[in-house]
């Protein structure tokens, strides 16, 4: 196994093998371990016809004392469990779930980039409806699958605040939708802006509730903070994704004695933020350079610069991820 750490994007390099559970019959099977990279599927079966599907994205990490530590899973467990409720899909229990993504690590254990590389090993459980039919209907059949992947450093050359667009063409997701789920559905629906964006060379689409399009929900895939008056602001709306990340950058800006405040911000008040970012599993923090609204063609600028409270918070929860740092608040399972 020869993989070249410093050359890592975030794409798919195959490892030794993945692990999958079956729900049929009322109950889930034991779980299985296999190096099957393909999934055998009759052409009507229901995750391919109507999106009953959804996933997660988490890390695993080695850190400077050479332990491999997994981030936060059970709080993906509890995230898909609420995917899968509202999808209708077969549940994964807390118990399923976590033993997958930790046997996971522990059998592609090679494939975890060594400590300093600025890489991790990024996990990808997956949940998918398997029943065969073609009515419109929950599914009662599902497969629960997760893999793994090495990922490179999201800032390769060090961290860099991104442009941001505001577009109305494309809403992400609409109120009562499926947007507080990490459904693939959600993720379809932003492909055309998030093309366009980049062609014109934004890094993310920041885009609005879907009702008045005043208010700020998601930034890209991520969520969307800001900081003003040392408050750590973030947005409220049923439509948006629970980051991980988010939350528990929420928690160590309590921990630093700052404000949090989650909700409704609107679009007017970027300009009274110091510092803006984006947050989710991939970057941590992508800080946020400015803003620009192609309707209104108004502009907010944070600088070239990390802002100092983005990068305190970055490296806080960095220490944690790779053992630097004690983890005062239990985040990471140990892989042994």
């Amino acid at each position: 196994m020869k993989v070249d750490w410093s050359k890592l994007g975030f794409d798919y390099v195959k490892t030794n093998v993945n692990i999958r559970y079956e729900y049929k019959g009322g109950q889930w099977s034991e779980m299985q371990v296999t190096e099957d990279e393909y999934i055998p599927m009759h052409i009507s079966t229901t995750c391919l016809h109507y999106g009953l599907e959804c996933f997660e994205g988490l890390k695993a990490f080695k850190g400077a004392d050479g332990k491999v530590r997994i981030f936060r899973m059970d709080e993906n467990a509890k995230r898909m469990q609420s995917s899968a409720r509202k999808l209708c899909l077969p549940i994964p229990t807390q118990a399923i779930f976590e033993q997958a993504c930790y046997e996971c690590v522990k059998r592609n254990i090679d494939f975890v980039p060594p400590y300093g590389s600025g890489a991790s090993l990024y996990l990808r459980p997956l949940l998918i409806g398997t029943k065969v039919g073609l009515g419109v209907k929950s599914s009662p059949e599902a497969m629960f699958i997760v893999f793994c992947s090495p990922v490179g450093a999201y800032f390769k050359d060090g961290m860099k605040p991104i442009k941001v667009v505001i577009d109305r063409i494309q809403d992400r997701a609409a109120p009562r939708g499926t947007g507080d789920i990490k459904a693939g559905g959600n993720y379809a629906s932003s492909i055309l802006s998030g093309e366009k964006a980049h062609v014109n060379g934004y890094s993310n689409v920041m885009y609005l509730d879907a009702v008045e399009h005043k208010y700020i929900e998601e930034c890209g895939a991520a969520n969307f903070f800001g900081i003003k008056d040392n408050t750590y602001v973030t947005p409220k709306s049923p439509s948006i994704l629970p980051s991980i990340t988010n939350k528990s950058l929420r928690q160590l800006a309590q921990h630093l004695g700052m404000k949090v405040e989650e909700r409704p911000i609107a679009v007017d008040e970027l300009g009274e933020f110091s510092e803006a970012g984006a947050c989710g599993t991939a970057a941590v923090i992508s800080p946020i350079e400015s803003v620009f609204d192609i309707d209104t063609e108004k502009i907010v600028r944070y600088g070239e610069e990390v802002g100092p409270v983005s990068l305190k918070l970055y490296n806080m929860l960095q220490d944690i991820q790779y053992g630097r740092a004690e983890d005062i608040f239990g985040w990471t399972k140990v892989v042994e």
